[in-house]
C-alpha cells in the first residue's frame, strides 16, 4: 500500500468522524466510563500506598514488635485473649540479645474502639479530650526514631525517681497551648499535674488528610504511668535491631529467648507473636488486591459496552457508506486500503475516547485528593490508553474486514 494511501485513508476516517460528531460521542460512551474508572481507582490506590508506606516507615526502622497474640489482621481467640502478659523484664532480657541495639516496653491507657483518647488535657481554661496515655521507657525515642521538635524526651533519672514529667504529641501542644511556649509549663492530664519537657513531631497520617491518633498523646516514664494507671500491665515490646539482613536471626533469638522465660514445652506453639512493618504491609496488599480486582471488574465492563457499542457503529457505517466503498474501490481502492481506513475510524474513536476518560479521571482523582490520598501513576495513565486503543483495534477490525470485503459492483448498485 502506498504511503499516499494511508495518509488518504486516514484523513478520510478522521473527516467521518467529525462529521458525526453526537454518534461518535455516544459511541465512545463506554470507553470513557471505564478509562475513567482505572485512573480514579488507580490514583486512590497510589496515594493510598504512599501513606500507608510514609505511615508505616514512621514506626522506625528495623523493628520488631512483640505481644502476647497478633493484632495486625487477626480476630484473636479465646486461647490468646487469655495468654499470660509479657513483662518488663521480658524487655530487658530482649535489650542483651547481640543484635538488638535498643528495646522499649510501652502501656497504653486509649479507647481502642474508637481509635481515640479516654482522658482530659487541662492547662488554665484551655481542655483537650480524647487524649491517649502511654508510659514508656526512655529508650522509646530510639526504638521509633522519635523526632522532638522542641525541649527533650524523658531520661533513666528521670524514669528512676517517677518524675511528674510528659512528652506530648503535636496536636496535643497546639491545642492545649495555642500561642504559649508549652515547655515547662504545668498541664493538668487525667487529674494529676505534669510539666511539660518536650514536644513531638507531626506524625503522618495514614491515608492523608486528617489527625493522627498518635498526635494526640501525652507520654510518660513508665513508672509515672504506673502512679496514674497501675492496673494495666499488658505490655507492648518493641526491638530494634541493627541491620535487616538479620531480621530471621533476631526474630529466632527473641523466639528461643521468649519460649524459655515463658516455660513453652518444645511440642507447644507459642503463645506470644513477634511481627514487624511487613505485616502492616501484607494486609494492606491484601485490600488493595481487592480494589484492584473491583477495578478490574469496573472497567472491563465499561470497556467492553464501549466495544461493543463501536463495533455496533462501525457495521451501520459500513451499511451506510457501502456505495462509497463501491465507488473508491472502482477508482482503484485496494482491500487494504479500505481495511485500514473502518480501522484507522475505530482505534480513532476509541483512542479519543481513551483521552476524554483520562482527563476527566484526573480531574476526578485530583477532586479526591483534597479528601484523601490520591497520586496519578504515569503507567497507568498509559495502560489505560492502549487498552482503549486495544478496544478499537479488536472490535472494530470485524467491520472494517467486512467493509474491504464488499464486492464493488454490488456495492455500486446498492441503494
Amino acid at each position: 500500500m502506498r504511503a499516499t494511501d494511508q495518509r488518504e485513508s486516514i484523513k478520510m476516517a478522521i473527516d467521518t468522524l467529525r462529521a458525526n460528531k453526537m454518534r461518535s460521542a455516544l459511541t465512545i460512551l463506554g470507553i470513557v466510563i471505564g478509562v475513567m474508572t482505572v485512573i480514579t481507582i488507580s490514583s486512590v490506590i497510589n496515594g493510598l500506598n504512599a501513606s500507608v508506606s510514609n505511615m508505616v516507615s514512621s514506626f522506625g526502622t528495623n523493628v520488631l514488635w512483640i505481644f502476647r497474640f497478633p493484632v495486625i489482621g487477626v480476630q484473636p481467640t479465646a486461647e490468646m485473649l487469655g495468654r499470660k502478659q509479657l513483662t518488663f523484664d521480658d524487655m530487658l532480657a530482649i535489650r542483651e540479645l547481640p543484635h538488638v541495639t535498643a528495646a522499649d516496653a510501652a502501656l497504653q491507657y486509649t479507647n481502642y474502639q474508637f481509635n481515640a483518647g479516654s482522658v482530659v488535657a487541662k492547662f488554665g481554661r484551655r481542655k483537650v479530650d480524647n487524649v491517649s496515655l502511654e508510659g514508656d521507657t526512655p529508650q522509646n525515642v530510639t526504638v521509633y526514631d522519635k523526632e522532638v521538635t522542641e525541649g527533650r524526651y524523658f531520661t533513666d533519672n528521670e524514669a528512676e525517681r517517677s518524675a511528674d514529667v510528659t512528652v506530648i504529641g503535636h496536636d496535643l501542644a497546639t491545642e492545649l497551648f495555642a500561642g504559649v511556649d508549652p515547655l515547662g509549663q504545668s498541664a493538668i492530664i487525667d487529674g494529676r499535674t505534669f510539666t511539660v519537657i518536650g514536644v513531638l513531631a507531626k506524625q503522618k497520617s495514614a491515608f492523608g488528610g486528617g489527625k493522627n491518633p498518635a498526635d494526640s498523646y501525652a507520654f510518660f516514664p513508665l513508672s509515672t504511668f504506673h502512679k496514674l494507671h497501675p492496673e494495666i500491665l499488658d505490655y507492648w515490646l518493641a526491638a530494634k535491631y541493627d541491620d535487616q539482613k538479620n531480621k530471621e536471626l533476631v526474630q529466632d533469638e527473641i523466639r528461643e529467648l521468649l519460649r524459655r522465660r515463658r516455660k513453652v514445652r518444645n511440642d507447644k506453639p507459642d503463645n506470644f507473636a513477634i511481627f514487624g512493618s511487613d505485616s502492616i504491609t501484607r494486609l494492606w496488599n491484601q485490600l488493595t488486591g481487592a480494589l484492584f480486582a473491583l477495578m478490574f471488574g469496573l472497567s472491563a465492563v465499561g470497556l467492553m459496552v464501549g466495544g461493543v457499542g463501536v463495533m455496533n457503529i462501525m457495521l451501520v457505517s459500513v451499511t451506510e457508506r457501502t456505495r462509497e466503498i463501491g465507488v473508491r474501490k472502482a477508482i482503484g481502492a485496494t482491500k487494504k486500503t479500505i481495511l485500514l481506513q473502518f480501522t484507522v475510524e475505530a482505534v480513532v474513536l476509541c483512542a479519543v475516547g481513551g483521552v476524554i476518560g483520562i482527563a476527566l479521571g484526573s480531574l476526578f482523582a485530583l477532586g479526591l485528593s483534597l479528601l484523601i490520598s490520591s497520586s496519578m501513576s504515569l503507567l497507568w495513565v498509559l495502560a489505560a490508553f492502549l487498552c482503549s486503543c486495544a478496544i478499537g483495534l479488536i472490535f472494530g477490525i470485524y467491520p472494517a474486514y467486512k467493509a474491504a470485503s464488499l464486492n464493488p459492483i454490488e456495492a455500486l448498485r446498492y441503494e
